[in-house]
């Protein structure tokens, strides 16, 4: 069931051919909007972009990709010179806003069919950070900075873990290589006491790889809702337990469909390999890699390190072997 909230296009959209859980009409706060949908369960939303006060100022949509979904939400535009310029087209696919259409009869084919980042890639402006295709209509653009690694760290299930381990493949990673962390729309890195750890927008990421571009890998914290469209690769994390997985499939039942042949992590993780591969069977899912529960207070992780090597930091693998062996005398330390 959808949701429907108009203003200046409620005659048209009362026209959709639709199932409709909720139906508002008028102005809104965009904090407004966030306070009451956030909690509430629907398939797609349909926002007509008037209803939203002040949606001119593009940090208003900021504010509610930050707080919202994006990827459920459908927005029809208006005809104003503002939103339908060049910078605030590329703003919202910036913000992973891939679902807008100045077309009313679009809005039924979107919701069954929703874009990808391919769909919109036309709009995105990235000023110094160049997008680059193979000829072969890959899948998404990518980065191309002699190499640069921009690896964003999504929370699937809610509050997955996505800053912690942010933070633990930093330091891990800049004992062999030229290493950045940012995290997206949030300030949760300051509580880490990491002074090197930085925190930028969705709107300024782009702007903010480019400015780094000389290191070898950025680390993008995207938390719960920040957009992919600037990574050059996404890891995916599950925290698999109950309430979470029940919570996230009653959200959307699609969610391991549109995860197919993605880096799935399971994070935080208490599952034996036999579990796993029971997960893997009922989820129709391939697991990357299982981290369980780790103390964030230590420097070195062999588990962290293994993890590295499969996303194919080779300069790790005699360390992985060094800290798996010096393990072995910890017992005699008093």
């Amino acid at each position: 069931m959808n949701v429907i909230v108009s203003n200046k296009y409620q005659s048209l959209l009362a026209t959709l051919d639709i199932d409709i859980i909720k139906s508002i009409n008028g102005e809104f706060e965009v904090e407004d909007l966030i306070s009451q949908f956030t909690n509430f369960y629907f398939n797609k939303m349909v926002l007509d972009i008037t209803a939203i006060k002040n949606y001119q100022d593009i940090s208003t949509l900021q504010t509610l990709s930050v707080n919202m979904d994006v990827s459920n939400i459908i927005l029809l535009l208006d005809d104003s010179e503002i939103v339908n310029s060049p910078r605030y087209l590329s703003a919202l696919v910036s913000m992973g806003i891939y679902n807008f259409t100045r077309n009313i009869d679009a809005i039924k084919f979107l919701i069954n069919n929703p874009n990808t980042y391919k769909d919109v890639a036309q709009y995105h402006q990235l000023n110094a950070v160049n997008m680059v295709s193979d000829d072969n209509n890959s899948n998404s653009g990518t980065i191309n900075k002699l190499g640069l690694r921009v690896i964003g760290i999504k929370n699937v299930t809610e509050h997955s873990g996505s800053t912690t381990l942010t933070y633990l493949l930093k330091k891990h990673l800049e004992k062999k290589y030229s290493c950045i962390a940012v995290e997206v729309d949030e300030h949760d890195f300051i509580y880490l006491n990491d002074k090197e750890l930085k925190a930028t927008s969705s709107l300024d990421l782009p702007s903010f790889i480019a400015t780094h571009s000389d290191a070898e890998v950025i680390l993008v914290d995207l938390n719960d809702r920040g957009s992919i469209s600037s990574c050059t690769e996404v890891i995916y994390l599950i925290e698999p337990g109950l309430v979470k997985l029940n919570k996230l499939i009653r959200k959307d039942k699609r969610t391991f469909e549109k995860l197919k042949d993605k880096k799935i992590v399971l994070n935080r993780s208490v599952l034996s390999e036999k579990d796993i591969k029971d997960f893997e069977y009922e989820s129709r899912s391939k697991v990357f890699f299982n981290i369980p529960n780790l103390d964030d207070k230590v420097d070195q992780h062999k588990i962290i390190y293994d993890f590295l090597i499969k996303l194919g930091f080779v300069r790790f693998e005699e360390t992985s072997e060094e800290t798996k062996s010096s393990k072995l005398f910890n017992i005699f330390k008093s």
